[in-house]
């Protein structure tokens, strides 16, 4: 119950942490749009924290990580929980996690969908906008007349040109 209330207070505003019961909580290593970005996720059983808590990666914000690279995170946050035994540790876990975060994501490799997409559409549209060029509108010589008719020498449409006239 005490570190329950140290967590909600320790992470009050932080839009990493997340709580999803009273004893089950997810926290987000990284930023958002950072492609070393993962999620851990800590369950707390009945005997918690004579027993070790429950560590889970298999969130869908997780699926870009390779199992490689899950199994290693989790093998490295299962020594933190043995050193830890009979003490609280989500808060130590997720501060590791956050310390250590470089070490756990460096054989991860970085490739992301947009910038896949971004390599593939970069040959072709670039030589087709060059050969394309965008078509003036025509206009005939008695739509040129009125248009010249409207406007001053400058091109511009005199002042007043779209006033209502209230008087009539």
């Amino acid at each position: 119950q005490m570190e329950l209330e140290a967590l909600r207070s320790i992470y009050e505003g932080d839009m990493c942490f997340r709580e999803l019961s009273p004893v089950s909580f997810q926290y987000r290593i990284g930023e958002s749009g950072d492609p070393k970005a993962f999620l851990i996720e800590v369950s707390w059983p009945e005997t918690y924290p004579q027993t070790a808590p429950v560590i889970s990666m298999d969130a869908f914000f997780n699926n870009t990580i390779s199992s490689a690279i899950k199994r290693s995170i989790m093998d490295k946050l299962m020594v933190e929980v043995e050193a830890n035994l009979g003490t609280a540790m989500t808060y130590t876990l997720f501060e590791y996690a956050k310390d250590n975060k470089e070490l756990l994501m460096e054989n991860q490799p970085v490739n992301t969908v947009t910038s896949v997409s971004n390599s593939i559409a970069i040959g072709t549209p670039a030589v087709s906008a060059s050969k394309k060029k965008d078509k003036k509108e025509q206009l005939s010589k008695t739509q040129k007349r009125k248009l010249a008719d409207k406007t001053d020498n400058k091109g511009e449409l005199p002042r007043g040109w779209n006033w209502v006239d209230v008087i009539k």
